[in-house]
C-alpha cells in the first residue's frame, strides 16, 4: 500500500504536468451533481487557458492574473464570484498539497473595491431621487379615501410597510417577520430580531415612518387583528407573502405618481437604498448606516456609500445639462 507521502507526492506531480487530470480526480471526490461538475470543469478550463496565456502555472500564480482573468470575463458579477470561489477551493487543496502558506485567491471576493466587481450587465444600485422620495412621503400621509373597512386597514398597513422600508431600511423578509413588540408607541427605535440573537439589530425609524407606524398601530387594535405579526396578511394574522408585499408596495408607489417617471421599478430594496441615502446625505457615518441596515461587514457599508456617490454625481451631471439645454427647473433636485 503506498504511504501517505507517496500518494501526497503523485498529486503534487499531477497538479503540475497536467492541472486538468488533476482536477479532474479532485472534482470526483467532491461529490457534486453531474450538471454542477460540468459547468466547474468548463469554468477550470478557461482558467486554465488564462493561465497558459499569462505564461503562470498554478504554483506560481498571483492575485493580479487572477484579478484579471475574473475582471475580464463577459458575465454578471454573481456569476464571477462564483468563479472566484471555485479557484479560491481549488488552490486551497493544491496549496496544502504544496505545503505553501499563502492563497493567492484568498479574500479576493470581499474586496468591495475591486475593478472585477464592474460587470457590464450589472444593474447600478438604484434610488430614488429627492423629488421621488418627498411625493411618495407626502402621498403616504394623503387621505385614504372612501374605502370598506377591509381596503382600509390594507392601505394603512401598505403604507406603514413603505415606511419600514424607506424609514427604516428593514429587508422583505424582517419586515414580514416584524412583531408588534418589535415598536414602542412613538419611539424612533425599530428592533428587527433575527433567528440567531447575536446578529439581531436595531434600526433607527425616519420621524415620518414613526408616524405612519402610530397610525398603523392605532388602526390594527381598533380593528383587534389576531396573532402579533406587525403587517399580517389577513385578519386571522397569518403572515405576509413575499409577492404579496412585492404587489403591495407596486401599488402604493403607482399611486405615489412616481412610477410612471421612473425607468427602473421602486422596489423594497430601492427603498432600503434610499433610506442609507437621507442618512448619508445627513453626515451619518457609513459604518453607523450598515449596522442600522443590518450589514456584517464594514466593506457592505463603504460599497453603498460608494454607489450612492457615484449616483448623486450622475444625478447633478444629468441635472446640470438639463438646465444647460434651458430645460431644467432651478429648483429641481
Amino acid at each position: 500500500m503506498p504511504s501517505n507521502s507517496d500518494i501526497f507526492d503523485q498529486q503534487r506531480d499531477d497538479w503540475h504536468t497536467n492541472p486538468q487530470i488533476a482536477f479532474d480526480a479532485w472534482l470526483a471526490q467532491q461529490e457534486f451533481r453531474a450538471s454542477s461538475a460540468d459547468v466547474y470543469r468548463a469554468q477550470w478550463g478557461l482558467f486554465l487557458e488564462w493561465l497558459k496565456a499569462k505564461r503562470t502555472t498554478l504554483q506560481s500564480v498571483e492575485r493580479p492574473v487572477i484579478e484579471q482573468f475574473v475582471a475580464q470575463l463577459d458575465i454578471r458579477r454573481p456569476q464571477r464570484i462564483r468563479y472566484l470561489r471555485l479557484i479560491e477551493r481549488v488552490l486551497d487543496h493544491v496549496r496544502e498539497i504544496e505545503m505553501a502558506s499563502t492563497n493567492p485567491a484568498r479574500f479576493i471576493a470581499q474586496d468591495g473595491s475591486a475593478a472585477w466587481r464592474d460587470a457590464r450587465e450589472n444593474e447600478p444600485t438604484g434610488f430614488l431621487a429627492h423629488g421621488e422620495r418627498a411625493l411618495l412621503v407626502a402621498h403616504l400621509f394623503s387621505p385614504i379615501g372612501d374605502l370598506s373597512t377591509g381596503q382600509r386597514w390594507r392601505e394603512r398597513r401598505d403604507r406603514a410597510l413603505v415606511g419600514a422600508f424607506l424609514g427604516g431600511g428593514v429587508k422583505t423578509g424582517e419586515a414580514a417577520a416584524l412583531t408588534v413588540s418589535c415598536y414602542v408607541w412613538g419611539q424612533p427605535w425599530l428592533t428587527v430580531d433575527a433567528a440567531n440573537p447575536a446578529i439581531a439589530r436595531q434600526t433607527r425609524l425616519a420621524p415620518f415612518a414613526i408616524a405612519l407606524f402610530d397610525n398603523w398601530i392605532s388602526e390594527r387594535k381598533t380593528l383587534g387583528l389576531a396573532g402579533n405579526l406587525m403587517f399580517p396578511a389577513a385578519p386571522s394574522g397569518r403572515p405576509m407573502h413575499k409577492a404579496t408585499m412585492l404587489r403591495a408596495i407596486d401599488a402604493v408607489v403607482e399611486a405615489s405618481g412616481i412610477a410612471a417617471s421612473r425607468a427602473a421599478r421602486a422596489s423594497p430594496q430601492t427603498l432600503r437604498n434610499t433610506f442609507a441615502a437621507d442618512l448619508f446625505e445627513s453626515g451619518t457615518d457609513p459604518e453607523r448606516v450598515g449596522q442600522w441596515l443590518g450589514f456584517q461587514q464594514p466593506i457592505s457599508s463603504h460599497r453603498l456609500h460608494r454607489a450612492w456617490q457615484q449616483w448623486m454625481g450622475e444625478e447633478i451631471r444629468e441635472r446640470d445639462i438639463a438646465r444647460a439645454r434651458g430645460g431644467g427647473d432651478e429648483n429641481a433636485v
